[in-house]
C-alpha cells in the first residue's frame, strides 16, 4: 500500500494542526498516512515511503532549525529519493511573513533529492499556508493539498 509521511515542527500548535488537516486529505484517497513531529521522525524512514510532506513555522523567512537539521541529515539518502512525491507547508505570524520562502526552501531540498513536486494554479501555489491559527480557508487548502499529494503518490505506483 502507498504511504505518505508528514513531518512537522510546531512550537505553538499551528503547524501541527495543518499537518493533521493535510493527513485528513491523504486519508480521503485511501493512502496510508503517518504524521510525526520532527523530534519523532527518523531520516531512515524516508526511503520507505512514497510521499514526504514537511511543514514548518516561518522563522526569519525560512524553516525552523529543527526542520533544517532533519533535511541536512537526509543527505544520507542523496540519490535514493528520486521520483518520490514531495510537498511542504508553513505557518507564520503575519501576512507576508515569509511563508512562501519557507516552503520554497523545503521544496528546493526535495528537488535536489530528485523528488517530484506539484504546485497549483489556484490558492496557495507552492503549498498551504496559515497566518496564526489555521482558519477555515487554510483548513480547506490543507485537506485539498493532502488529496493532491495522495493522488500523485497513487499515480507513481
Amino acid at each position: 500500500m502507498s504511504k505518505v509521511l508528514i513531518i512537522y515542527y510546531s512550537e505553538s500548535g499551528n503547524t501541527k494542526k495543518m499537518a493533521e488537516y493535510i493527513a485528513e486529505g491523504v486519508k480521503k484517497k485511501n493512502v496510508e498516512i503517518e504524521v510525526k513531529s520532527v523530534s519523532e521522525a527518523e531520516v531512515d524512514e524516508l526511503p520507505n515511503v512514497d510521499g514526504i510532506i514537511i511543514g514548518s513555522p516561518t522563522y526569519y523567512g525560512s524553516m525552523a532549525a529543527e526542520i533544517k537539521k532533519f533535511i541536512d541529515k537526509s543527505i544520507k539518502y542523496h540519490g535514493k529519493l528520486e521520483g518520490k512525491i514531495g510537498g511542504a507547508f508553513s505557518s507564520s505570524a503575519n501576512i507576508a511573513g515569509g511563508n512562501e520562502t519557507t516552503i520554497m526552501d523545503i521544496l528546493k531540498a526535495f528537488l535536489i533529492h530528485g523528488m517530484v513536486v506539484q504546485g497549483t494554479s489556484k490558492g496557495d501555489h507552492y503549498g498551504p499556508v496559515a497566518i496564526g491559527t489555521p482558519d477555515d480557508r487554510s483548513k480547506k487548502l490543507c485537506i485539498e493539498y493532502g488529496q493532491r499529494i495522495a493522488k500523485l503518490v497513487l499515480r507513481t505506483q
